[in-house]
């Protein structure tokens, strides 16, 4: 195994390191190096992003929703194959879960896997200042080894000379590159639309435009060097290890509508036993007759909702599958595909599965942002009130019910406690994203439910 790994870190968002990261992979790819991506933090997008770009599964480190030896067992179980590791930071360098402490910031990440950081600038409208921003992240915290800069948005080669010798002089690292204002490439599709496009090959073209331009403008044979790390040692106690042999069937909803799954959770699922079984309900999939219990994550049901409520032996087989016990779990996207409807921001009501009473509607204002601390109720299968899991919220839209239902969980966040989601018999259904990382026994839980199903199917 390489022990090769870099977090390509930002002084804030909206300074190009996504750009950059994406550029960074391609161009690598091309000088024939295998890559393994990475992104701090909970984000979806981006790790779909550069899935495609290197060909394979980018993963999610997060020091706040799990703790160090999972984060970095999750590193060396997916690097040892791998020629370099890219990490994409979160935010800027030091924003995280708090803003007293590091917890949960591309900064952690970095010293917790002990990887070297490259620091992505924008340059516009500086020269010498630069490097004062520069020497700030580099005595913020002595933890975190920041070893070179990228500057984005430079005016000219005559402005990048500028800022290269200005860092390079009080900071002491090297700047490796650079990308021109002119040539910095909005991301397309940046979420909208974002899977069928990949899938299609829409953005293969763009990914080259980017490979190249970095290969014109950063060094990369010093950034390669510079990546060289301690290794990092998968443990014989990971988490990950096969407890059990095959023994149940779950069904996952995957497609365009509903696509934000963890790979960890996949993986965990596995590990305690369960064969995964994935369907479209764009394509007219119903639920697998075999299903031993069902997963539908988060996406974007309501870019979709017209053709989803057209499919009507999708939606009763999913009504006729939960009320018969199946075990399930249902995530934003998911949870709002099982109201009575969702309702566009152009007033369209498009009629969803039914089996939770109620209706989403979605709004130009931002419905919800942040990590959440949850704890199960008594009706919660996976998980009940002396449970902890740990999660992330992100949506636009609002669920409303004039009947009276069971919370599926309590979560806690910046605003407060609040009563969440929906259970019923064997469903857990709410806004929050659960990562199965912040607590295994959700997923070792959710297989012996599974288990139970099946024998009272055979019975």
């Amino acid at each position: 195994m390489a022990n090769r790994r870099l977090v390509i870190a930002g002084t804030g968002s909206g300074v190009g390191k996504t750009t950059i990261t994406l550029g960074l992979m391609a161009a690598l790819q091309k000088k024939g190096y295998t890559v393994q991506g990475y992104k701090c933090g909970p984000d979806y997008i981006d790790p779909t992003y550069h899935s495609a770009v290197t060909g394979r599964i980018s993963r999610n480190l997060d020091s706040w929703m799990f703790d160090k030896e999972t984060v970095t067992d999750i590193v060396a179980k997916n690097s040892n194959d791998a020629d370099i590791s890219i990490i994409e930071g979160v935010m800027g360098f030091f924003d995280g879960k708090s803003p007293t402490s590091n917890n949960g910031s591309a900064a952690e990440i970095s010293v917790l896997t002990e990887s070297p950081v490259i620091l992505v600038v924008n340059c516009a409208s500086m020269a010498r200042s630069v490097a004062a921003i520069v020497k700030g992240f580099q005595t913020f915290s002595s933890e975190p080894k920041i070893v070179g800069v990228i500057a984005n948005r430079v005016g000219s080669e005559g402005h990048y000379k500028i800022v290269k010798t200005a860092i390079e002089q009080e900071c002491g690292i090297p700047v490796l590159g650079y990308v021109k204002k002119e040539n910095d490439i909005d991301i397309p599709s940046r979420h909208l639309g974002l899977v069928p496009a990949i899938e299609r090959g829409e953005l293969d073209a763009f990914f080259e435009t980017l490979g190249n331009l970095m290969l014109e403008t950063v060094d990369l044979e010093k950034l390669v060097a510079i990546a060289e790390t301690t290794p990092i040692i998968q443990g014989e106690n990971s988490i990950f290890n096969k407890h059990t042999d095959e023994t149940v069937a779950i069904a996952v909803a995957k497609d365009a509508a509903f696509n934000f799954y963890y790979q960890e959770n996949f993986e965990l699922l596995e590990a305690y036993g369960a064969k995964l079984h994935f369907f479209s309900p764009l394509k007219g999939e119903s639920v697998p007759a075999d299903a031993d219990g069902l997963y539908i994550g988060g996406g974007f049901p309501e870019e979709f909702a017209a053709e989803l409520a057209k499919e009507v032996g999708v939606k009763q087989s999913i009504k006729k599958a939960i009320e018969s016990g199946l075990p399930t779990l249902a995530e934003c996207g998911g949870y709002m595909y099982l109201t009575n409807s969702i309702t566009d921001t152009n007033g369209e009501v498009s009629e969803m599965v039914g089996i939770i009473p109620g209706d989403t509607t979605m709004q130009t204002k931002r419905a919800a942002l942040g990590y959440r601390e949850i704890k199960g109720t008594e009706e919660n299968f996976l998980f009940g009130p002396d449970e902890q899991v740990k999660g992330h919220e992100f949506h636009y839209s609002t669920y409303k019910t004039t009947s009276t239902y069971q919370p599926a969980y309590e979560t806690k966040g910046r605003s407060g406690v609040k009563q969440e989601g929906y259970a019923l018999n064997n469903l857990v259904a709410g806004y929050t994203h659960l990562h199965f990382a912040s607590n295994p026994k959700v997923a070792e839980q959710w297989v012996q439910a599974c288990s139970t199903f099946k024998k009272s199917k055979i019975q």
